[in-house]
């Protein structure tokens, strides 16, 4: 099973922090990896176009951020990135181009 999962935080998606799967935005399933991957690279062309910065991870992860997006985090008392994560997940783990 091939997941590719839109996520937003104040984090990069490679991170996958504990609750991570409550900064889910979309999440789309697909049973072979030549569909997974047609629609991973049409949000890949989409958040290319949208946010100016792009950094990927182990081939797996994708964060997209703008500077001016930000949120105020009250714990640690400053403003953090929020961040735009796009992963593709096969069988709940990351999975490489």
């Amino acid at each position: 099973m091939n997941e590719i999962i839109y996520m937003k935080a104040g984090y990069e998606p490679w991170w996958m922090f504990p609750g991570w799967e409550k900064t889910i935005i979309e999440k789309h399933v697909f049973s072979s990896d030549m569909e997974a991957l047609a629609h991973l690279e049409l949000l890949l062309t989409k958040f290319r176009k949208a946010f100016p910065n792009e950094e990927n991870q182990k081939g797996t992860c994708w964060a997209f951020w703008s500077e001016e997006e930000q949120e105020f985090c009250e714990a640690c008392d400053d403003d953090l990135q929020t961040y735009h994560g796009i992963m593709w997940l096969k069988n709940g783990k990351p999975t490489q181009l």
